[in-house]
């Protein structure tokens, strides 16, 4: 769709910018703001819609409400998605094919035998919630989880234990890092709409993550001092598991799976060159020819793309796998991914036409006069979201689009806006429930009841979302310091 447009028509755009063709008030704005995110979350939750469609024709609907001149709507539309997926698209694919390869590999179950063998048996679950923190960085949480699920239900087995004492804490630290570390889809996106750093984004919500991994083991361990119901099914399932030790990993041909080091290696890369680059750009002269280097090394894109090829040899090559199977695993990872694509294009349309429509201005200008924080608006309105329709991408993208046009006319330094994606992420934490996929995930492989799942699940993301914004906001106060030293 984007190659179909005119490319003159979209300079002459960036050129002329569009504006609404009668000035409407603050107050009808904000309604019909109000009324377009109303309309998203009925569209979603009532009847289904998927969430790209939802966005498309409610961003269509504001922009024709707020009388954004009909000619120029799908001007808008275009650029809405041009600007997007223009910054995100790319590091949403590489992640994704980074972390299918360490997946097919085998590499996820060689990192928890390692980990488990090192602390023992009887730290099982900080061995695997530890597993979690370092497999959440490139693979998806739902894959992530289900992945793990045989790890669980061995040690499960084992120990003679429900597997959510082992699975809460490991799947609650994954969930966390998955809605607000790149290269995942929702904070990626929302850095896109924003502006923001991603490597100043990565840099910050991983050092929140570190504590955030502690706080889930003793939420967890305290919400697991209770007995659950096991499913019968996952019980079956369960007695039916071999022993750890002869526990056969997913990986291709007949080597063994790839050591730990290797996995945390393929892991670490890219995280190392981006932070190493923002720290280089951050301290150096742009004059200094070391300064492009740094900015080259530290792209997420080349990161990414360092840290693809890298396990293309590693793992691919070392492993024998020919080039037809290593191209079927790289497709592989394409379709899980393409339904994220659009809701994150979705997402960009409804944050340009806020834009372009005055309503983020309009909000603005409102934030100011009624004296709200906006990281903690960010924060709650996140929460609403992904409380309201599940998604916690939906919630990031749609927040950070309501939010751009304040930020961008708010003066934040870039550690400010990093901090506020941040935030916005943690928001898309909490409430997870019934609308969420991932609530499903949770409930079906751990053998759940749904009413078990909300006493577990539930309280645990609501608790560590609201301890990532704590920590957020801390982060907040530390970059301000820093801007005004």
């Amino acid at each position: 769709m984007i190659e179909l447009i005119n490319p003159l028509m979209l300079a002459a755009a960036d050129a002329a910018p569009i504006k609404p063709a009668m000035a409407l008030g603050t107050p009808l704005l904000l309604a019909i703001a109000a009324a377009g995110v109303a309309l998203l979350l009925v569209m979603i939750i009532r009847f289904k819609i998927q969430a790209f469609v939802a966005l498309l024709a409610v961003s269509i609907m504001v922009a024709v409400a707020s009388t954004i001149p009909l000619k120029d709507i799908f001007t808008v539309v275009a650029n809405g998605v041009g600007g997007t997926m223009g910054k995100v698209a790319l590091l949403i694919a590489l992640g994704a094919i980074l972390g299918r390869m360490i997946e097919v590999s085998g590499g996820v179950q060689s990192l928890a035998d390692h980990f488990t063998a090192k602390l023992g048996a009887s730290r099982v679950a900080i061995a695997l919630t530890l597993v979690g923190f370092l497999v959440a960085i490139p693979v998806f949480f739902e894959v992530g989880v289900i992945v793990l699920v045989p790890i669980v239900y061995a040690f499960a087995k084992i120990a003679k234990v429900h597997p959510v004492k082992f699975g809460l804490p490991m799947a609650g630290i994954m969930l966390a890092i998955h809605v607000a570390v790149p290269p995942h889809p929702g904070v990626v996106a929302g850095a896109g709409v924003m502006g923001a750093d991603i490597g100043l984004i990565a840099m910050i919500s991983l050092s929140i993550c570190v504590p955030l991994g502690f706080l889930s083991y003793w939420v967890a361990s305290i919400l697991n001092r209770r007995d659950y119901e096991l499913l019968p099914s996952v019980k079956a399932q369960i007695e039916e598991f071999g022993n750890p030790d002869t526990l056969v990993a997913s990986h291709r041909g007949t080597m063994a799976p790839p050591r730990p080091a290797l996995i945390i290696t393929l892991i670490a890369a890219p995280i190392v060159l981006i932070l190493l680059g923002t720290a280089g750009t951050l301290v150096l002269d742009k004059a200094n020819p070391w300064y492009g280097v740094c900015a080259f090394i530290g792209n997420p894109f080349f990161a990414l793309l360092f840290a693809v090829g890298l396990s293309f040899v590693l793992l691919a090559v070392r492993r024998g796998w020919s080039m037809k199977e290593t191209g079927e695993i790289f497709e592989s990872a394409m379709p899980p991914i393409a339904s994220i694509l659009m809701i994150v294009a979705g997402g960009g349309i409804f944050g340009q036409v806020l834009q372009v429509s005055g309503i983020g201005t309009a909000l603005s200008e409102t934030l100011d006069q009624l004296g709200l924080p906006i990281l903690l608006l960010g924060f709650i309105i996140s929460l609403a979201l992904r409380a309201a329709q599940g998604s916690a991408t939906v919630a990031i993208v749609t927040t950070t689009g309501l939010l751009s046009a304040a930020v961008a006319g708010g003066g934040y330094t870039p550690a400010q806006i990093a901090v506020i994606v941040i935030a916005i992420g943690f928001g898309s934490l909490g409430l997870s429930h019934v609308t969420d996929a991932g609530f499903w995930v949770v409930v079906r492989y751990y053998g759940l009841t749904v009413a078990d799942g909300l006493k577990t699940w539930t309280v645990l993301t609501t608790v560590l979302g609201v301890a990532g914004f704590a920590l957020t906001y801390v982060a907040w106060i530390l970059v301000g310091g820093l801007a005004h030293s």
